[in-house]
């Protein structure tokens, strides 16, 4: 019962993030039909997919939530994660960008780029010396050869990497 509930309450964030905040930010959500509207369906459905595939990768193989106050206790280096370190924010900024499109809101594009800024300020001032300190030398190899935002040619494969 505590699983399930600090999985739903991990849900607290992505929703602030892409319904809530864009809500409070957007006063017209007038949907535009052509292009806008396909470009803009996709987008959000890409962006859901990638953040649904993270999620269940950080509940199966992490045991743990998105949340930061419920933290995966095992390194997720599988799926998405092997090619980029934060499939899962490329996901809600997809998500993002996919809603701005499709009303064609600069505001919420301007969200998503301030969303983006935050979390590379995050990652780099608490989330990433957190990694290293709770998982080693597992994740200075990992930080090393997968990229925090531009993805990787290739899957990374930690036993052939040096």
């Amino acid at each position: 019962m505590i699983t399930v509930m600090k999985n739903i309450v991990s849900f607290i964030l992505p929703i602030t993030v892409l319904i809530i905040v864009p809500l409070w930010i957007e006063s017209d959500w007038t949907i535009h039909f052509g292009l806008s509207l396909i470009c803009g369906l996709l987008l959000i459905a890409l962006g859901l997919v990638v953040m649904g595939l993270t999620i269940s990768s950080f509940i199966r193989i992490g045991k743990g939530t998105l949340a930061p106050w419920s933290p995966t206790e095992k390194l997720v280096i599988k799926g998405l994660y092997r090619y980029v370190r934060n499939p899962m924010i490329m996901g809600v900024l997809t998500v993002l960008v996919g809603e701005s499109v499709l009303v064609r809101s600069e505001n919420i594009l301007t969200w998503a780029g301030t969303f983006f800024l935050i979390n590379t300020f995050y990652f780099i001032v608490y989330e990433e010396p957190s990694l290293e300190k709770r998982f080693g030398d597992e994740y200075r190899a990992y930080k090393k050869h997968v990229g925090r935002w531009i993805p990787r040619n290739s899957a990374y494969e930690p036993s052939k990497s040096n």
